[in-house]
Order: C-alpha cells, then structure tokens, then sequence
C-alpha cells in the first residue's frame, strides 16, 4: 500500500515543493511505494524558480509540479496521508501552517529550514541557498525512506521521524 506525505510549507513556493520532488525521485529511485505531495495554508500559485533550478539541476522531474493549496487534501478523493511534514523554519518565528486534515490521522513532525528566498547575496546567494535546502532536504528524506514504512505503529514512526528532524 502506497505511503502518502504531504509536505507543508505557507506558501507552497519553495520548501514544501524541493520536499515534494526530492521524495518522489528518491522514492522512485530506490523502488519505493512512497508518494509525496505538497501544498500550503496560503498557496502562491506558482513555485519559485530557484526550486526549479535546484530540483532540475539534480535530475528531478519537475514538469508535473504545481502550487496547491492543503484543502485539496481534506476532501474526499484526496490520498489516504501516513504523514505530514512542515519544513517551515519557526525557529524564526515564521508562520507555519497546522494541518487538520480529513483522511484519519496521520502522524505529523516538524523539520525546519530557513526559507532560501530570503537569502543575501543575490541571484548566486539564492542559487547556492536553493541548492544546500534541496541537499538537506534530500538527506532528510533518504532517511524517511530507510525505514521499514510499511510495518512502523503509528507511535515508532512519530519517534523515527522526530529523531530525523534533529539530525
């Protein structure tokens, strides 16, 4: 069975979609039944260019990638989630979005990063900011990969993606 992340950020430009693809490739690379999702409280409607530069750069299929809002994942037909991750940094007391969700209860876990659009130095500073999100990101999610998903209790995952939050 299919394990469903939604990944969180505000605005679904930046973060939320380097996740988003990140996972889908390395889960894809690996032979993994794990599909990511992403989206926001208060979606932009377009994804940042500098994450599509990373993402593409790292061989990432980007072409199916799109700003959404979280609401498209408390209907109905949305995917059963296992898991929602926010990679919003709070720690820098950025809004960051609570999902409620309406697909049971998934278990969820903060991982933040410092949003890379805000990052000094220009084009190449924004470039280089994209890229060490894009690796810390993929790190992150090599390591959700590594475990045994599909036999986890809802109480060791919660521990497992905790412990990978503080690495």
């Amino acid at each position: 069975m299919t394990t469903h992340v939604l990944i969180l950020c505000t605005h679904n430009s930046a973060r939320s979609m380097l996740g988003e693809g990140m996972l889908n490739h390395l889960a894809a690379r690996l032979g993994k039944d794990v599909r990511a999702h992403s989206a926001g409280s208060a979606p932009s409607g377009r994804i940042n260019p500098f994450a599509l530069e990373a993402l593409q750069s790292a061989g990432v299929d980007t072409g199916a990638m799109r700003s959404k809002s979280w609401d498209e994942f408390s209907t109905d037909g949305a995917p059963p989630l296992s898991i929602v991750i926010t990679v919003c940094d709070s720690a820098a007391s950025e809004a960051c979005p609570v999902f409620f969700g309406g697909n049971g209860q998934p278990v969820k876990v903060h991982w933040g990063y410092p949003d890379p659009s805000n990052a000094e130095g220009g084009d190449e500073g924004k470039r280089r900011a994209f890229e060490l999100t894009r690796q810390a990101i993929g790190y992150r999610m090599l390591q959700l990969l590594a475990l045994p998903l599909e036999t986890m209790d809802r109480a060791a995952l919660q521990a497992a993606l905790t412990e990978i939050g503080r690495n």
